[in-house]
């Protein structure tokens, strides 16, 4: 009898479920700017000792367009020292009803890199679901346990924009007897906020109903608008390694003797490739002369292997394969350094478009990448070992102005890295203009990218002369180029500076207007569309300063003189400013532009401001000059 009715109770809550999800019962303000809703996403962590942490997830999505379809694949990272089970998930319609159930089988198993199946330990299960019809809803589940415990991941409502999270809830159960540290980032914007109840070693966190971020113009990243909840054990276990994170100073030791001593191990073979080299002049021709070497000699390749990934590969394999990824790389070049008796420290960072730096009250495990750190009595020289193109102490928009932790034998160093002004992320335009009375031009031009828009060129590096042509019609496709080519490109891998020459023409660049010709002020220009927003929620980024400074030299055509320039102007702003002058001088005409913009988080008042001030730059880079015939 008990049985026929548990049975009977199983199949009624298996109804009831598969009924909860209707499209229907979505509130309007979650589909708002949506391209998902997240139903539901519960993570119970049960911390059980200083190696077992055992986590249940369970994710429910509505898709509520094909837009979504990235955002909604299921997928499962492992390794070693992971196990996964009770993998389940099930598709429903619009209505709630069952459409399929899947199960692990139906999961593909992929190493989990960029480059495929290579030499790591770290793979990942993905099932892709093929959509029928739109909306559908996808129920997700699995357990997992790890003998790692240095990581417990953070609790954000969700990472990207067009996504609305209806309930969140992550329910933390410690009866390992080790504090577990907690610390709550309110959101800045009050887009949200956490929700926590219970206490002591059972904990609930938890959100509800936060609409989606539009992915509007500048909208900074959803981790900096959103609030989050962050977690470190005071006590835990790595690959078998146990350590404490009490405080940046003991973790940093124990980083530096578990991580980071272990592989800086030299071997006669290094020795020799140092001594090979000859080393002369000041630390700074030193270091530049072996960073230059050790990128002709390497490439960049994802490794996943050794202790949770965080082990750097030993210095010898990287010497003799001639490939590692950012921390075999980066502890392969501070092995060369250590034989030439220069000291550096390897820094772990948070790279992304977007700048994310590690809280220096809040001592945690973190970061996706490492470089090298090089002090010096002249300052810090800062190496990034992946690319084989970028300068020497360059470092790149996805790793500037943030902070690193630097990992020292004494401990961690919170170090910030450079900040680049708007005039050292600088682009210098030459381009002289012959002007055809069949509306033509043909042009020369001579460019200049450092800082920042060095970062923008270096892809140009790598191209054959075809894809440097049609890569350029991209980047300038307001000339509408007939036939472009780029001549003498050079990397000044010493200044981090690209310069190369162009020759170009372009058709109906001028308009006839009776025996006159009228053309643009600013040839080549960025015509951007800046809308005004009335109803701006959320405030602006912009992540870069930059200045560009061009210098136009136009030659118009016997028989024509120059009959009108718009007025000099200047505009001043908090943005930045904007110049464009004009100078006269018989048959040439030379035009000097110069804009600056600078970075920041700007309130969402003064968005328009902003477009008002974008706007004008583009309309005085639209500013029309006439030449008459004589």
């Amino acid at each position: 009898m008990m049985k026929i009715l548990f049975l009977g109770a199983l199949s009624t809550a298996s109804i009831y479920f598969a009924q909860t999800y209707p499209v229907s019962s979505i509130p309007e303000d979650l589909k708002k700017n949506a391209n998902i809703v997240i139903r539901k996403d519960f993570t119970t962590v049960q911390i059980n000792k200083i190696d077992e942490i055992k986590y249940q997830y369970n994710t429910v999505t509505t898709v509520l367009n094909k837009d979504g379809d990235d955002k909604a694949v299921a997928y499962i990272p492992y390794d070693k020292s992971r196990s996964i089970s009770d993998i389940k998930v099930t598709i429903y319609d619009e209505f709630g009803k069952k459409i399929k159930s899947y199960s692990k089988s139906d999961f593909g198993d992929f190493a989990n890199n960029r480059q495929g199946v290579f030499y790591s330990d770290n793979r990942i299960l993905v099932f892709s679901y093929t959509p029928v019809q739109y909306p559908y809803t996808i129920d997700f589940s699995y357990q997992s346990e790890n003998k790692n415990t240095v990581f417990i991941p953070d609790f954000v409502p969700f990472y990207s924009t067009n996504t609305s999270l209806e309930d969140g809830q992550m329910k933390i159960i410690n009866t390992s007897g080790i504090d577990l540290r907690t610390k709550i980032y309110p959101s800045k914007y009050n887009y949200t906020s956490v929700i926590e109840s219970g206490n002591g070693n059972d904990k609930t966190y938890s959100y509800k109903n936060v609409p989606a971020i539009d992915d509007a113009p500048l909208i900074p990243q959803p981790v900096k608008i959103l609030p989050s909840v962050n977690f470190a054990l005071t006590k835990f276990n790595l690959a078998g390694r146990q350590g404490t994170l009490n405080n940046w100073k003991d973790f940093g030791t124990w980083y530096y003797n578990n991580l980071v001593e272990p592989a800086s191990v030299s071997t006669p073979s290094i020795k020799a490739e140092v001594a090979a080299l000859q080393l002369q002049g000041s630390v700074e021709d030193k270091v530049k002369k072996i960073y230059q070497y050790m990128q002709n000699k390497t490439r960049y390749i994802y490794v996943g292997l050794g202790i949770g990934g965080w082990l750097p590969m030993m210095p010898e394999e990287v010497h003799q394969k001639g490939y590692g990824d950012c921390k075999g790389l980066t502890n392969y070049m501070k092995t060369l350094l250590n034989e030439a008796g220069i000291p550096s420290y390897y820094c772990v960072i948070n790279s992304g478009s977007s700048q994310v730096s590690f809280d220096p009250e809040f001592p945690t495990m973190g970061g996706n990448h490492a470089i090298l750190m090089v002090p010096t009595e002249k300052g810090n020289i800062w190496l990034e070992n992946t690319s084989q193109q970028t300068a020497f102490n360059h470092l790149g928009y996805s790793t500037t102005d943030r902070n690193v932790l630097s990992v020292q034998k004494t401990g961690i160093e919170l170090i910030n890295t450079p900040t680049y002004t708007a005039e050292q992320n600088k682009e210098k335009q030459k381009l002289k203009i012959k002007i055809g009375e069949d509306n033509a031009i043909t042009g020369e031009g001579s460019f200049s990218y450092t800082g920042n828009q060095y970062d923008y060129n270096l892809g140009f590096v790598t191209l054959n002369p075809k894809e440097k042509s049609e890569a350029l019609k991209r980047r300038f496709d307001v000339l509408n180029f007939e036939k472009v080519e780029m001549k003498n490109l050079v990397n000044d891998r010493d200044k981090a500076v690209i310069t190369y020459d162009l020759d170009f023409k372009t058709n109906n660049y001028c308009k006839n207007a009776g025996s006159s010709l009228i053309f643009r002020a600013v040839p080549i220009y960025s015509d951007n569309i800046y809308k005004t927003e009335e109803n701006r929620t959320l405030p602006f980024e912009i992540g870069q300063s930059f200045e560009d400074e061009y210098e136009i030299g136009f030659t118009i055509p016997k028989g024509y003189k120059i009959d009108e320039t718009p007025n000099d102007i200047t505009i001043n702003s908090e943005f930045g400013y904007y110049k464009l002058s004009f100078v006269k001088n018989g048959e040439e005409l030379k035009v000097l532009r110069k804009i600056q913009v600078n970075k920041g988080t700007y309130p969402k008042e003064k968005y328009n401001e902003y477009v008002g001030f974008r706007k004008k730059t583009i309309n005085m880079d639209n500013s029309k000059i006439l030449i008459t015939k004589i």
